[in-house]
């Protein structure tokens, strides 16, 4: 399981799993020691809190992923930098997303291919619970950053 970890990013170790009906539940914990602030770029290591984080990956074995996580809460030691602290990022989820990149690309693949409801029946059924307006917002969102 820990090579399935590293897969999504090496700093990531994993910690423990539950199988609850159609889910598997994933606990993973962070060994990074560095932080870089994304609002002015100094490197950080003072830690100022935790708070649980959960988001969706593709299906392992036939049963829906969820990885839990205690994100990290940094202090930024830069006195210019307006904010004070900013959350631990990693480079296969974006900021306050809900789901790893190679979910959404996987969704935006059978997605572009039939309408927004039945792509969230399919979708719900073998790979990641998500409804028709999230489904809608990912292609907005995609059809953006194309432009």
């Amino acid at each position: 399981m820990d090579d399935f970890i590293k897969t999504l990013d090496e700093s990531l170790v994993y910690v423990s799993h539950k199988i609850i009906d159609d889910f598997i539940y994933i606990t993973v914990k962070s060994n990074s020691q560095e932080f870089i602030c994304p609002y002015c770029g100094k490197s950080s290591s003072n830690v100022h809190s935790f708070y649980p984080r959960r988001f969706q990956d593709l299906p392992i074995m036939g049963k829906k992923c969820v990885i839990l996580i205690d994100n990290r809460k940094i202090f930024c030691n830069n006195p210019d930098c307006k904010h004070k602290t900013f959350a631990e990022r990693f480079s296969f989820l974006g900021d306050k997303a809900r789901r790893t990149n190679r979910l959404e690309d996987e969704i935006l693949r059978v997605s572009l291919n039939c309408s927004s409801v039945t792509a969230s029946a399919l979708l719900t059924k073998f790979t990641a619970t998500i409804g028709k307006s999230a489904i809608c917002n990912l292609l907005k969102k995609n059809r953006a950053c194309r432009n």
